[in-house]
């Protein structure tokens, strides 16, 4: 019977797409994949992958291992989830967005991680739209994503951990125009604007703010990292809407003004994302339960 570890491999390929790139990420040699791979196909006795040149597309009867072969991987890990002692242990996948990194959820993580000292979270950095069709095929076991502004499938479960009210920010009083007050109005009418990509969950939240307003910002750029857009602010390159990150200490930063907005009653709210049923519920339960305890908004 093939190893876990030839699962992993096959699963491996099928997320990235070459035996060298999925070598690359489980620390194999496209080789050495070649090997499990071919071993694997001949126990299943079927063809797994279509092999063109140095690519390899998944077969018909490959497709239809996929979901089964993720079932056993999972089924497996859930084995090594925890022990007698409550202790969590093994692999778990989560998507987070840059931003939840930055702030709350790094926390969350680290008390995690010092509770459960074997438990191996591989992060992956991204949008919220993204990790939801992540989440649904099973490639991540949850994701930290903004609040959907669509219904999502009935596969998936939202549950919120905390709140970021949205701001207005803009340079030090140093950079500055001398004509711009520091009120809403003023900075949207008259100070270059940076937009957080429309196309995304958090942009959509941003226009949202926008459509509170008399005012038509004149925009300058429009990018999809609250990171980036943070920056450009601070070097004077304009004005912009973002959610307040959670621990974020932007009250104390020389380079950088905050404006609240309390008549505008939006906030970006943070949760955790994962499906129905999974193998790693002990995991995303510890998430929800750290969050619970400090119940804060930010």
């Amino acid at each position: 019977m093939s190893s876990i570890r030839n699962l992993r491999t096959f699963l491996a390929v099928v997320r990235y797409g070459t035996f060298a790139a999925a070598g690359t990420e489980i620390g194999l040699s496209a080789a050495a994949v070649g090997l499990q791979i071919k071993a694997l196909e001949g126990e299943l006795n079927c063809e797994l992958f279509v092999r063109t040149g140095r690519s390899v597309a998944l077969s018909p009867q490959g497709q239809v291992k996929v979901a089964g072969i993720e079932a056993v991987v999972r089924a497996y890990d859930s084995l090594v989830d925890s022990d007698v002692s409550g202790e969590l242990s093994g692999s778990v996948m989560v998507g987070a967005l840059v931003s939840a990194l930055m702030g709350a959820f790094s926390d969350a993580l680290r008390a995690i991680k010092k509770k459960h000292p074997r438990l191996n979270v591989k992060l992956y950095a991204g949008l919220s739209n993204e990790f939801a069709r992540k989440v649904q095929k099973g490639e991540l076991d949850a994701a930290v994503v903004t609040q959907s502004p669509v219904l999502l499938s009935s596969e998936l479960v939202w549950t919120p951990l905390y709140t970021e009210p949205m701001v207005l920010i803009v340079p030090s009083q140093a950079s500055m125009p001398v004509n711009v007050k520091l009120t809403p109005d003023e900075v949207l009418a008259k100070l270059p604007f940076l937009r957080f990509d429309r196309r995304t969950w958090t942009g959509q939240l941003v226009q949202n703010v926008l459509d509170s307003f008399t005012v038509t910002p004149v925009e300058e750029m429009e990018l999809n990292s609250i990171e980036t857009i943070i920056e450009l602010v601070k070097q004077g390159f304009g004005g912009s809407i973002v959610p307040r990150l959670a621990n974020v200490d932007w009250a104390n930063d020389s380079r950088l003004r905050v404006i609240e907005l309390p008549e505008v009653k939006i906030c970006r709210r943070v949760g955790l994302l994962e499906r129905q049923n999974h193998f790693r519920l002990g995991f995303t339960h510890e998430i929800k339960s750290y969050f619970s305890a400090t119940a804060r908004t930010y």
